[in-house]
């Protein structure tokens, strides 16, 4: 979030600034909605009239709580997307400026009756699933896609790479084909919500008891 205002030009204020200030905001509306786990949705924006030439960096915010419940089942059909490609830019590491690139993946993943999408850049490289980040295993190394080919630096993508680091497991990052990903012995997504091991990409079918992607998952569990 910080480095998201960073490149808009946004100022945070003194209640979001921080890991502290932003926890102690943010517990007080798990407090006040009685929520021992919660899902909480933090959304910001700019103040003033909405011009080009923006007035003001200060911001006005929006914090919305409700109950969490994860789903860590298998994701049984996943394709690749057909109809949306990431596109990165200076702002693509962070979901919200591309929230309509999401909606429309979601919208061909139900409309194919997908578990799961997954979205690749103009180039044709592995970028991300649609709500989350993506991971492949291949002769005992971990590949993700890089940030370069559009995906979100999201949170749990980070975990998932330091416990990695911890464990010993090599991982690498970088430009791969659907190819690439479809040679490997095993895959699974991870966001803030869940992390769910992948059956099946179109006719390939993947290992469900990987023993590197067993330990990893143990660990962020």
């Amino acid at each position: 979030m910080q480095q998201a205002a960073a490149a808009l030009y946004l100022r945070l204020p003194h209640s979001l600034a921080t890991t502290k200030a932003l926890e102690t905001t943010l517990a007080q509306l798990a407090v006040a909605n009685q929520l021992p786990a919660g899902r909480l949705r933090l959304q910001l924006w700019r103040a003033g009239r909405g011009r080009y030439t923006p007035p003001t960096d200060a911001v006005e915010w929006l914090a919305t709580a409700e109950p969490f419940v994860t789903d860590n089942s298998p994701l049984q059909q996943v394709d690749f997307a057909q109809q949306t490609q990431t596109v990165f830019s200076p702002l693509s590491f962070c979901k919200g400026p591309q929230a309509w690139l999401y909606v429309r993946a979601a919208h061909e993943r139900q409309q194919r009756g997908l578990d799961e999408i997954i979205l690749c850049d103009a180039a044709g490289h592995v970028a991300e699933a649609g709500a989350a980040a993506i991971f492949w295993v291949k002769d005992e190394v971990l590949f993700t896609p890089a940030l370069a080919s559009g995906c979100v630096a999201g949170v749990r993508r980070a975990a998932v790479q330091q416990a990695a680091l911890a464990l010993g497991i090599r991982c690498q990052q970088g430009l791969f084909s659907p190819a690439d990903l479809l040679d490997a012995d095993a895959a699974f997504t991870a966001n803030v919500a869940a992390i769910r091991v992948i059956h099946s990409i179109q006719t390939k079918k993947y290992s469900t008891n990987n023993p590197l992607v067993t330990n990893l998952l143990a660990t962020l569990s």
